[in-house]
């Protein structure tokens, strides 16, 4: 709203509405100045448009792998389904991005039964937990050797049907990991059992895009819980090199040292979690085989940097009018 009298007709308030049919009927040193005002709004708009639009393309933009722990190395299998296939058990993985981004995709490998068939698979569940003691009672229950670096009591993040799709392929029909977990999970003082020995299935990639993508800050320290649900048989999650290394991965930010391990728990001992290499097995920590892909979110100095310089053409823009 903008006030405007002229010189024969005083309005009958303060205030008129500005419209094209008055800028075109009035002549005199106002309309330039009006006209230049008009224009430069315009171009102010296209910068905040254009602002929009760069933030908002991370996105959009092509995704790319933001974490990986690699591909599996036949080390061991742990047991991760939802309660509908039986006892609920959990296997959870920690990573950390090292860079702002939103996540859109991400993929795990485990083993199904021999000859089981992919139409087999119903469900996918995937769940985010920060590290203990956030979202969690503490000091914990004492059933456990130790909660430092374990996941969370509670996540604080939950994907199912409703906010994920999936698809899956067999990679090789008959994969051996050395050990498993499957239903050796108890308290302290029986919590070691060594694990359960050999096991063979097909190994499967699951790749999950989620309906929503989620944000996830540069430092933020998180772990990965998926679940497949089956009409007959378990999904054991695989486990991948520790530390991580090798061709097509990335390390672990912040180095080695960071990067946390595998934990595991069943209806029995949630809320706490038992390490499965240290607590349960005694073979030392692991890492288990999923990626997170999606799109880094531009740094704040580049939107700054952008916006600066379509203010400065906006500037450009206004100087030019006034001198017309």
């Amino acid at each position: 709203m903008i006030n405007i009298f002229a010189d024969s007709e005083q309005p009958r308030t303060n205030e008129q509405t500005l419209n094209p049919r008055t800028l075109t009927t009035w002549s005199g040193d106002h309309c330039p100045r009006l006209r230049g005002h008009k224009t430069v709004h315009r171009y102010l708009g296209v910068a905040v448009v254009v602002l929009s639009w760069f933030s908002a393309g991370s996105l959009t933009a092509s995704t790319i792998t933001l974490f990986t722990t690699g591909s599996p190395d036949g080390k061991i299998a742990t047991l991760s389904q939802p309660a509908g296939a039986g006892v609920e058990t959990e296997t959870a993985d920690d990573f950390i991005l090292g860079q702002a981004a939103w996540v859109t995709n991400a993929t795990f490998i485990g083993l199904l039964p021999t000859g089981t068939s992919l139409s087999n698979v119903t469900g996918v569940d995937i769940e985010l937990y920060h590290v203990f003691p956030g979202d969690s009672v503490d000091p914990a229950d004492g059933r456990v050797l130790t909660r430092t670096n374990s996941p969370s009591d509670n996540a604080f993040k939950s994907f199912d049907s409703g906010s994920l799709s999936f698809s899956s392929k067999i990679l090789n029909p008959s994969f051996t990991a050395a050990n498993s977990v499957v239903n050796g999970i108890h308290e302290k003082p029986g919590q070691f059992t060594g694990g359960e020995g050999a096991v063979t299935g097909e190994e499967v990639e699951f790749d999950v895009t989620f309906l929503t993508p989620f944000f996830v800050d540069a430092t933020d320290h998180d772990f990965f819980r998926p679940e497949v649900n089956l009409s007959d048989g378990n999904f054991l999650w695989l486990s991948a090199p520790k530390p991580i290394g090798g061709s097509g991965t990335l390390q672990f930010p912040g180095g080695p040292s960071t990067d946390l391990q595998t934990w595991i728990r069943n209806e029995d001992l949630a809320p706490d979690w038992s390490r499965v290499g240290t607590d349960i097995t005694g073979q030392g920590p692991f890492n288990a085989s999923f990626s997170l892909s999606g799109s880094p979110v531009p740094e704040p100095s580049s939107l700054i940097l952008l916006g600066s310089g379509l203010m400065g053409l906006a500037d450009v823009v206004r100087r030019k009018l006034a001198r017309a």
